[in-house]
């Protein structure tokens, strides 16, 4: 059994209207192709774009990229073509295998240069296809979860290039998840010593949060009860890395982070989103200068939310509380992602307008890299403005 049988159980359980024929066709062919070549933890390679269609799914993308998640390595690592591809699976999936390809092909005369290029490539298709960047990342993403099997210097130059392109790229179109896990793997490759002790601190810490999470919840749920209002709760630790930036990088103490610890409450409309934001300064002394209004000034990649840091009146222990509607919530979990995941088109695939908007930067820097020839520039010019 190589993961096969549990994607399809994942295509299932989506209850989504997926093209199981299709999906059994590209992994089939994805499986000849890949016939006798073994990956580095010894497994056969097969597994690896199964794993990139099994993060697809989990993103909620639609049946053309799930077969690009099968089939993006079959150009690059096996004897078959685009044209094939094309031809069996149509011109949308074969654009997105070409996006993620590398270009291996060519020489270059230097790493910074095979890197510009393949970026540069990569973000050319993804102007023709978001989705293009969304395969990317799901590779990236599982590189990453099995790159203990690299060499050292192989993990820090892939764990540096995921800090500087791929986890700001998955920032800026919104997908949180990829983003966090992103960071926190690359951090564990480059920093290991600072990784286990964050880890340390949260694990010492286990028990004092789930007990001290769960009294806030329920003080919440009771007080919004009390209101009559209709919500969803539900609580979040901060990132690994994100510690690390406030630890390491801010020189704050553990204990000085006021977001570690984070409710979220979720409504249906922005108005009860400032009803509760009014409800909750009520119930808990708000700490001054803690408070962002990212409804009325969404952030660049369109996520919306009221976020304040507010004191338990009894336990003194500062926590953030997030407010977001549902729609909110799933731009803000899935990003661009999100319009596959959860709104269905007239096409199923073209973005709407917020999502159009997510991808403006990206026609802006394309703009700029046709005037150039040095891929330094270009890739400083990107890091910059992914920052």
């Amino acid at each position: 059994m190589n993961g096969f049988e549990e994607l399809m159980a994942a295509l299932k359980e989506s209850n989504r209207p997926y093209d199981f024929d299709m999906i059994t066709q590209a992994y089939e062919y994805a499986d000849k192709a890949h016939e006798r070549q073994m990956r580095q933890s010894g497994e056969p390679y097969i597994t690896h774009p199964i794993a990139v269609a099994r993060i697809l799914v989990e993103l909620g993308m639609d049946t053309e990229t799930i077969c690009a998640g099968l089939l993006h390595d079959v150009v690059e690592d096996t004897a078959s073509t685009l044209d094939e591809i094309k031809k069996m699976f149509g011109a949308d999936v074969a654009l997105m295998v070409d996006g993620v390809t590398k270009l291996t092909k060519l020489s270059y005369s230097s790493k910074e240069q095979r890197q510009a290029e393949n970026v540069r490539k990569m973000l050319l298709a993804m102007a023709k296809d978001v989705r293009v960047i969304i395969v990317k990342l799901a590779d990236r993403l599982h590189n990453m979860r099995t790159g203990e099997y690299w060499k050292e210097y192989k993990r820090r130059e892939k764990a540096l290039e995921t800090m500087e392109v791929y986890a700001p790229l998955a920032d800026r179109l919104g997908i949180r998840s990829i983003k966090e896990e992103l960071e926190d793997i690359s951090l564990r490759f480059l920093d290991p010593i600072a990784y286990e002790e964050i880890e340390r601190m949260l694990k010492l810490k286990k028990e004092e949060r789930e007990r001290f999470l769960d009294a806030i919840q329920e003080k919440i749920r009771e007080r919004l009860n009390k209101e009559g209002m209709k919500f969803f709760l539900q609580s979040r630790v901060k990132s690994i890395y994100g510690i690390y930036r406030k630890v390491y990088m801010q020189g704050r103490n553990f204990d000085e982070i006021y977001d570690v610890y984070a409710v979220r409450v979720i409504v249906d409309t922005s108005y009860e989103c400032y009803s509760v934001l009014g409800i909750m300064h009520d119930e808990f002394t708000p700490i001054p200068k803690r408070f962002k209004d990212y409804i009325s000034t969404p952030k660049a990649n369109m996520y919306q939310s009221l976020h304040t840091t507010v004191l338990d009146k009894e336990g003194g222990i500062p926590f953030e509380i997030q407010i977001r509607t549902w729609e909110m919530h799933y731009t803000a979990e899935y990003g661009i992602a999100a319009h596959w995941k959860y709104k269905e088109t007239s096409d199923g695939k073209k973005p709407g307008k917020s999502e159009e908007e997510k991808l403006n930067w990206l026609r802006q820097i394309l703009e700029w890299q046709r005037d150039m020839s040095d891929n330094r520039e270009f890739m400083s010019l990107l890091k910059n403005d992914l920052d």
